[in-house]
């Protein structure tokens, strides 16, 4: 609840009236505050109050008390505020539901209404809207116990029967045999605006809207003994709007203007209750099922009923149609180091963009993630299907602005099927063309292909992959690696760079770019990088237990692993046991994780060096790099990337991009490391504009733990590649 001042106390000075009881009430808040400021609040108010910071305690006082109101927070400890919801539900308690939420989940509202849920207040809310939602909650309930108590007493009290009719929340009406008004509740002008003195003496046609006149007129004429239950939509006085409202009709037995009478007059009495509510939740809950929430695009079960009904009017009239898979290239990269908002609003976009490019009856959608799918009824010359392709790639080149300062330039590989050479079925299309677009993501990426037959091997292939990675682990095919960091100045060892490998049993051994992001892709990654951790901090203990000389080790790791609650717990838990000295090991981390949300990784850095961890950026000048906040990072160590040092082919030239690396890691006091040095002419350039720590073949090869302990020792040893 927001600070506001309190609203006049006359906002609930009726409670006590309004109810035949104390109005008891349970407040449910996992925060101690949020309790003290609802119990506050309602202090002052003749209820009783029950209070419960999680869901135990909140089912157990359900279970012993008899609550009229449950003010509900849905995050709890120990169980969703929805699961009390369907204890509720289960258990049929008369209990009226108001959920004060702090959660941001689009879906979470929709999850509350289906349960039965009064309203939905988004935390922090106005205490006038809150109290208002109690006051109406607790109105609704008093109705409907004055309905229940006064039932009875119709049949001798008509003033009675008139106050229960005027205040009960559907329209109720009674018509004469002729079809005319004769009476109706005040409701009617709540919901639809009409003062019942101005409905009554009118046709009972006043009221249905004209599409429904018909169907009403069918039914109001019949003369049925039992209830009849019809759904028909009524206007509104001004006429611009109708509503659905689902009414019961009852015929009178009785002559109201002659109760003594046995005649049977075929008067009727309706109640029409409002649908409006009902139905707009149920269309919130189709279009969430049906339709991709950040785009507004069909999603894929809405697509895949499209493409069949579209498939079965082709077959009848012997047509073609065409899917094109398309997969936006180098997403994940935007999404990482922009931030979500960003990847969000690229996606929008890019949906935009496609819907614009097509037919109208062609469908765009949104299958997820990157990933959007468009089918061509009626499409089948190859010619025009690589137009429409090449059209795609274009328009998706263009760039993108995410926000007042970023143009973002992206790509995008796109797979073909065509209906019926590459499939019979939606399924079956959008499987083969996810396939064929997935040969232009490992070929080249920024273009299209068909599907082909061959291609259902390479996908089998990539399963096998995911198979044989799994097993990895189990069968000790990992192995680790280390290349020397040299200083040039002295010629020693002062680190190494820790590289895992794969002794692949068939293919032999490969490096990590081969495989670990394949590793990230299919969720390997954190038990490959637990592996990686144990691995090498077992091999700086045989160092140590072999006497030679340590120099401290890097890892590379990746933001998947960084960005679990748990990582640096395990870190601290295996250095702990294999004690591990501060400044032994390092972590390599890209530029791009720094920009992600550079608050939290400055807190997470921060507590990386608690642990002793010197922090290197990885790759440096190939991100989204931000020096305004680099310079806040407790970052250590900038490796030059090898793409920038392999451009070098003369000492005399100058080569800007590095230049300016040097001079930042100058300016900031950073230790600076070029990677990828294989010639004596990199070498001897880097060196002369202040560069002296150098990694690449020119020294070193990546070698197993036993050579390079070799090697600090002081033995002389065959370099493995």
């Amino acid at each position: 609840m927001t600070s506001e001042a309190s609203p006049p106390i006359t906002v609930l000075s009726s409670l006590a009236q309004n109810n035949l009881t104390t109005p008891h009430i349970l407040v449910v808040d996992n925060q101690i505050h949020a309790l003290k400021d609802l119990i506050f609040l309602l202090g002052d108010y003749d209820i009783r109050l029950f209070k419960a910071q999680d869901g135990k305690t909140a089912l157990h006082t359900l279970r012993t008390e008899t609550i009229d109101l449950l003010l509900l927070e849905i995050s709890l400890p120990d169980m969703s505020g929805l699961d009390v919801m369907d204890f509720i539900k289960k258990q049929g308690y008369d209990t009226h539901t108001i959920v004060l939420s702090e959660s941001t989940d689009i879906n979470a509202p929709i999850e509350a209404l289906k349960r039965g849920a009064f309203s939905y207040l988004r935390k922090p809310s106005s205490t006038e809207e809150l109290l208002s939602s109690i006051k109406n909650v607790l109105d609704a309930r008093a109705l409907e116990s004055r309905h229940q108590q006064m039932a009875w007493q119709l049949e001798c009290s008509e003033k009675m029967y008139r106050n229960l009719v005027d205040n009960a929340p559907d329209i109720i009406f009674t018509i004469s045999h002729d079809g005319t008004i004769t009476y109706i509740n005040q409701r009617v002008t709540t919901i639809l605006g009409y003062p019942p003195s101005e409905l009554i003496g009118k046709p009972y046609s006043t009221l249905i809207s004209n599409d429904d006149l018909n169907r009403a007129q069918a039914l109001f004429s019949s003369k049925y003994k039992s209830t009849r239950h019809i759904e028909l939509s009524l206007k509104s006085e001004a006429e611009k709007e109708s509503y659905p409202f689902s009414l019961t009709i009852m015929n009178m037995t009785f002559n109201p203007a002659n109760p003594d009478s046995m005649e049977k007059t075929g008067s009727a009495y309706i109640i029409a209750r409002d649908l409006s509510e009902k139905k707009r939740a149920a269309e919130i809950i189709s279009y969430h099922k049906n339709y991709d929430l950040l785009t507004g695009l069909p999603n894929r079960t809405l697509l895949t009923q499209q493409i069949d009904t579209e498939l079965q009017r082709l077959r009848e009239a012997n047509g073609g149609m065409t899917i094109l898979f398309v997969d936006l290239d180098r997403f994940k990269l935007i999404n990482d180091t922009m931030g979500h908002l960003s990847g969000d609003l690229l996606l929008q976009q890019a949906g935009m963009r496609l819907k614009e490019l097509v037919r109208t009856g062609d469908i765009v959608s949104r299958l997820g993630s990157d990933e959007f799918l468009i089918a061509l009824p009626g499409l089948k010359d190859a010619g025009r299907i690589q137009t429409i392709a090449t059209q795609c790639l274009d328009t998706i080149q263009q760039p993108f602005s995410l926000d007042n300062e970023e143009n973002v330039q992206i790509t995008a590989s796109i797979g073909i099927a065509t209906y019926p050479e590459h499939g019979l079925s939606a399924v079956e299309l959008i499987a083969n063309a996810d396939i064929a677009m997935y040969q232009v993501k490992i070929k080249s990426k920024n273009d299209f292909c068909f599907y082909e037959d061959s291609m259902i091997r390479s996908s089998h292939a990539k399963i096998s992959l995911e198979q044989e990675m799994r097993r990895a682990l189990d069968r000790n095919q990992l192995e680790m690696y280390y290349q020397p960091q040299v200083d040039i100045a002295t010629g020693e060892i002062i680190g190494a760079e820790a590289l895992m490998r794969w002794n692949h049993p068939e293919r032999g051994l490969l490096s990590a770019g081969e495989f670990l992001p394949y590793a990230e892709e299919i969720g390997l990654i954190a038990p490959y990088t637990d592996w990686m951790l144990g691995s090498v901090c077992r091999d700086i203990l045989a160092a140590r237990v072999a006497g030679c000389k340590l120099v401290p080790v890097s890892v590379n790791m990746s933001p998947q692993y960084l960005d679990r609650e748990d990582c640096i717990d395990k870190m601290k838990d295996v250095f702990s046991h294999y004690r591990i000295q501060d400044g032994m090991i390092g972590v390599e981390i890209t530029e791009n994780i720094s920009i992600r949300n550079p608050h939290q990784a400055i807190e997470l850095l921060g507590r990386l060096n608690h642990l002793g961890v010197d922090i290197a950026i990885d790759d440096f000048g190939i991100g989204y790099s931000s020096l305004a906040y680099l310079r806040k990072f407790p970052i250590q160590t900038i490796k030059i990337d090898r793409s920038f040092v392999s451009e070098i082919h003369h000492d005399m030239s100058e080569f800007p991009v590095i230049l300016a690396i040097i001079s930042i890691a100058k300016g900031l006091g950073m230790k600076l490391i070029a990677e990828g040095v294989e010639t004596e002419i990199q070498a001897a350039y880097l060196k002369n504009w202040g560069c002296h720590i150098m990694q690449g073949h020119l020294y070193h090869r990546p070698m197993p733990i036993q050579n390079i302990i070799s090697i600090l020792a002081g033995e002389s040893v065959q370099q493995s590649g």
